[in-house]
């Protein structure tokens, strides 16, 4: 079964707030996410994976 990504959430990059379902232009948003809770702490995620990215990345170049 596919997800259903419009009754998800998502984090506004330009407005800093969660919404649920497609409420702004894709390129303003982030997601999915399955809860708010997980969707308010996107920047979180999104540096950790940055991190991540960046050490696979010198490592891989080593």
């Amino acid at each position: 079964m596919a997800e259903d990504v419009e009754n998800q959430y998502w984090y506004n990059m330009k407005t800093g707030e969660v919404e649920h379902g497609f409420q702004s232009p894709s390129v303003d948003r982030v997601g999915p996410f399955a809860t708010a809770e997980e969707a308010s702490h996107a920047l979180e995620v999104l540096r950790a994976n940055s991190a991540k990215w960046a050490e696979e990345d010198a490592a891989d170049n080593r």
